[in-house]
């Protein structure tokens, strides 16, 4: 009796705790981390305060916990639809593709997430900073492992430079992002894949294995 009532209690904050995040991570992409407030969180969702201070205990918690309730989000969206794809120029195509979509689809309110809350926390110290520096380092380096691996297929030039080309396939999507959300121009997207294809026909050792056009 004891356990199955302890047990339902366990469940029931972990549903809170998704709610919150769920809301969390909505409102982060829009107005940054530092517009988290926790008694904000409790009031929009209707929940106690008290309650919500239990579940995270400080603002920087919330905080930290958001940003990896969005990593979970952004690896379902980004990285996972291209984990069962066979290695080669076409998945990096499809990773840069996914990740535009991703991005005009609004799966977070305020565009990319980490495009948001990177500008916000590039220049301070702390943990959360070092948490959004964590995931942004990760999220590059499997672009060039993506890379890289289509270059083991021999379906990448020999000599390329990896990095630089991560560098620049991620610039022109984060581009993409930054000018539809600004200036709610959605054609920033249809340049973005266009340069991003003529960037990959360059250094694809077989074009054909590509799109004529994004």
């Amino acid at each position: 009796m004891t356990a199955t009532h302890t047990d339902g209690r366990i469940a029931r904050g972990n549903r809170t705790r998704q709610l919150i995040l769920q809301r969390a991570v909505a409102i982060a992409s829009v107005e940054g981390l530092e517009g988290l407030a926790l008694g904000r969180l409790a009031s929009e969702l209707d929940l106690s305060k008290s309650g919500v201070f239990a579940l995270f205990g400080s603002k920087e918690e919330l905080q930290l916990a958001t940003v990896r309730a969005a990593i979970k989000v952004y690896i379902e969206h980004v990285v996972q639809p291209t984990r069962e794809l066979p290695a080669g120029i076409g998945r990096v195509w499809r990773l840069c593709g996914g990740w535009l979509t991703y991005s005009e689809r609004r799966v977070f309110p305020g565009g990319c997430f980490f495009y948001s809350v990177s500008a916000e926390y590039d220049a301070r110290e702390g943990k959360v900073h070092d948490t959004v520096a964590a995931a942004h380092g990760s999220w590059f380096s499997f672009v060039e492992q993506t890379i890289e691996e289509a270059a083991r297929v021999g379906e990448v030039q020999g000599g390329v430079d990896v990095p630089q080309l991560a560098f620049e396939l991620v610039a022109l999507l984060e581009m993409a992002n930054a000018e539809s959300v600004l200036h709610h121009d959605r054609t920033s997207y249809r340049k973005a894949a266009h340069g991003i294809l003529n960037r990959l026909r360059g250094v694809s050792t077989d074009p054909s294995l590509l799109p004529d056009a994004a």
